[in-house]
């Protein structure tokens, strides 16, 4: 089955456009964090969602757990795919989002921290449409909650695509030079990533080609 590809921190229409043309099957747009890259304003996250044509597919990365939050954050930007970066107050959440916003795909980020994130995994797959596994540290004083730019174990990462029965994305650390063994060692049904193909902070387009090159190689 081919790999899809998830750009993320698309900050403009200029790097969606790009993203697109390089033959990306989904695009972040990174509403408020705590920390992080690619952060823009939910107003520019809409204007990107509204002129994405499809079938390419976005994603709002949201940092609220509570069903008001999301379901405020998914209202205002009208996404096809909510990204939530951290664990929801409750899994009754999901349910209330998916009430107030019919349609709307449900992405669970599990921050793969050891052995204790299958458990996670295995707890919320059952109410989302895919998880996406990433190398934040949820429990630092100051969040991070993505674009940390570091690989984790995907010992546990590959025993959670396996256990789970939903798509499972993998994230963290991913670049043109490791794409291929991502592929092969986790079997994800998507890579995502965001500071792999930019340089000081901008999408860049070798960077970007070499990296689609090598998922469509492997």
């Amino acid at each position: 089955m081919r790999t899809r590809v998830k750009i993320c921190c698309i900050s403009s229409m200029d790097e969606a456009r790009l993203a697109i043309r390089h033959g990306a099957d989904a695009l972040g747009l990174v509403g408020p964090m705590p920390s992080g890259p690619g952060v823009i304003d939910l107003a520019d996250v809409a204007r990107i969602a509204r002129a994405v044509p499809p079938p390419v597919a976005t994603f709002l990365l949201s940092s609220e757990t509570g069903a008001a939050g999301l379901i405020g954050h998914a209202r205002t930007c009208q996404p096809t795919a909510l990204q939530i970066v951290d664990a929801v107050e409750d899994v009754s959440v999901y349910p209330a989002v998916r009430d107030a916003c019919p349609g709307l795909k449900l992405v669970q980020v599990i921050h793969v921290t050891g052995p204790q994130s299958m458990d996670e995994a295995r707890n919320v797959a059952a109410h989302v449409d895919a998880l996406l596994l990433d190398s934040g540290n949820p429990n630092l004083a100051v969040k991070e909650l993505g674009g940390t730019g570091r690989l984790h174990d995907w010992a546990t990462s590959a025993a959670i695509v396996r256990a789970v029965g939903i798509p499972v994305f993998l994230a963290g650390g991913l670049k043109p030079d490791n794409a291929a063994r991502a592929i092969g060692e986790v079997a994800p049904y998507g890579l995502d990533l965001c500071t792999g193909v930019r340089r000081d902070g901008v999408l860049d387009e070798d960077r970007l080609g070499a990296f689609m090159r090598a998922v469509r190689a492997a």
